[in-house]
């Protein structure tokens, strides 16, 4: 081991700002680290072997081995603080070791995380016992989702009634990991009595009945509870429902609104898994094409920053578009020549709800230097924010992609970016020349998108915009584009569900940002 690791390791516990100390550690990542981390364990106070904990954390899959180490010889407060560090890590531990912490721990938050993540069933009745613990019911439910124990599904769904808040959303989360339709009269007869949260509730029954029936973007009265109640109770949950495109509204040559029930959902932005050892059973969301998580996009906090992150392809399968659709977009000035109608095989894959659809002109630009990009840039831009010293890959998504070369106008910084679903570092040469030649004799090929604005204020401070869109179909298109200089025609759809910002405007900042195009 380099001892010069081992010599900053001590100084940096020993800084009067012990936080930026580690983390400027963290940011070298010199290779040793974890080495060091374990030979001085030991020797650490109980603050201290916190501090450890978390650079082991940090570390990653270099950590990993020796916090496994370190865990499998210690007791009390420590090894209760490695098993959290392990929850996060997402790390499975083997039976005897989740069985002697157990004995040396008792009921623990972490303890009752890791079983969750261990795939053993032998721990479900461990869990079971907890469902009715004060604090450790919702965990030990999710846990139990985890392992997918179908078998305490009644038991965690009868618990319902007696809870509220957060733990009420983790039992009905973990009724959603469960994936057992036995929960599904327990869920209808939380609309029934009228209990709050209905959303989650909700929620859950889209998951276990396969359907999504529609919602008005604010419920009658104010009544959400009441008026789930009214809507589930019309249906025959045994019954499959097809989508239905509403009649579409035009409003001008380029923009329309339209509906859609019983949207199949294969193309949504939705919640993912809760996250082990956090105490939100909801938060993150991501944007899944055929069951497959594409980008990370953040949460519903309206002063999180907006992020996306790559986290996969979708299946090739997912990217192949009708004929129908392709030819209707080949050339097109207007929504009133049956384009709408010759989506409508790719937008019944949608989540249900209230759509807009505008077809726009975007001058865009090909991104492939993360300091170009918005996603970087927006630090520097803001009024009265302290120089950006961040490292801009810490806010690049993870891939090339389009965006508007300039910000689109209006009291609040807005941004435009759209992220491809196929990689773009290898096009089919051959078909961009052909859009680029078609472009050039005057014909504007579109592409289609599925897009919506972030509208939120940054830590509370810096009023932001963000408009988002995810392309389904043109990625050749939108290169031609950018390589002519020509703004790219593209068809944006977008779900004002999907939309985040303050509530009085988080069904219209679409259409606001549109307007400004």
């Amino acid at each position: 081991m380099d001892g010069t690791t081992r010599a900053r390791l001590d100084a940096a516990l020993a800084a009067d700002d012990i936080w930026s100390a580690l983390f400027a550690l963290t940011e070298e990542a010199p290779a040793d680290l974890p080495a060091a981390v374990e030979a001085r364990y030991g020797q650490a106070s109980k603050d201290e072997r916190r501090h450890l904990s978390w650079l082991l954390w940090c570390a990653g899959e270099r950590g990993d081995p020796a916090l496994l180490r370190l865990l499998g010889v210690s007791g009390g407060d420590s090894a209760e603080d490695l098993l959290r560090t392990a929850v996060h890590r997402q790390l499975q531990l083997p039976e005897a070791e989740l069985n002697r912490l157990a004995k040396e721990l008792g009921a623990v938050e972490p303890l009752v995380d890791a079983m969750g993540l261990s795939r053993d069933p032998g721990f479900a009745p461990f869990l079971g016992a907890l469902l009715s613990h004060q604090t450790l019911g919702g965990r030990a439910a999710l846990a139990l989702g985890r392992l997918g124990a179908r078998e305490w599904t009644i038991p965690i769904a009868r618990r319902l009634p007696a809870l509220t808040g957060l733990e009420h959303g983790a039992f009905v989360v973990a009724l959603e990991l469960l994936d057992d339709p036995a929960a599904i009269p327990h869920l209808l007869r939380e609309l029934e009595e009228k209990r709050a949260p209905a959303g989650d509730v909700h929620h859950a029954l889209v998951a276990l009945t396969g359907q999504d029936p529609l919602l008005p973007l604010a419920p009658p009265n104010g009544n959400c509870s009441e008026f789930l109640h009214r809507v589930w109770s019309k249906r025959r949950i045994d019954s499959r429902y097809p989508p239905a495109v509403g009649p579409v509204t035009p409003y001008s040559p380029r923009h329309a609104r339209f509906i859609l029930d019983d949207g199949r959902g294969r193309i949504r932005i939705d919640y993912d898994p809760p996250t082990p050892g956090s105490s939100w059973p909801r938060w993150d969301k991501s944007l899944r094409i055929d069951g497959e998580p594409v980008y990370h996009v953040g949460s519903d906090c309206d002063t999180c920053e907006t992020t996306m992150s790559l986290l996969g392809w979708p299946p090739r399968a997912a990217r192949k578009r009708a004929n129908r659709l392709r030819t209707a977009l080949a050339d097109i000035d207007d929504l009133g020549t049956g384009v709408l109608d010759a989506a409508a095989p790719l937008i019944e894959e949608l989540p249900t709800g209230h759509y807009r659809a505008h077809l726009a002109d975007l001058a865009l630009e090909r991104v492939s230097d993360p300091e170009a990009s918005w996603w970087a840039r927006r630090h520097e831009l803001r009024v009265d924010a302290e120089q950006y010293s961040g490292d801009a890959l810490d806010d690049w998504p993870g891939t090339d992609h389009f965006q508007l070369r300039d910000r689109i106008p209006g009291e609040t910084p807005t941004y435009g970016v759209l992220l491809p679903s196929q990689p773009l570092d290898a096009p089919d040469a051959e078909t961009v020349a052909r859009y680029t030649s078609a472009i050039a004799a005057g014909r504007r090929p579109a592409a289609l998108a599925l897009a919506w604005v972030e509208d939120v204020c940054v830590q509370a401070e810096h009023d932001e915009r963000f408009l988002v869109a995810a392309i389904l179909d043109g990625h050749h298109k939108l290169a031609a584009y950018a390589e002519s200089g020509i703004p790219a025609r593209v068809l944006l759809l977008s779900r004002a569900e999907d939309n985040r910002g303050p509530e009085e405007g988080w069904s219209v900042a679409f259409g606001e940002v549109m307007g400004r195009l």
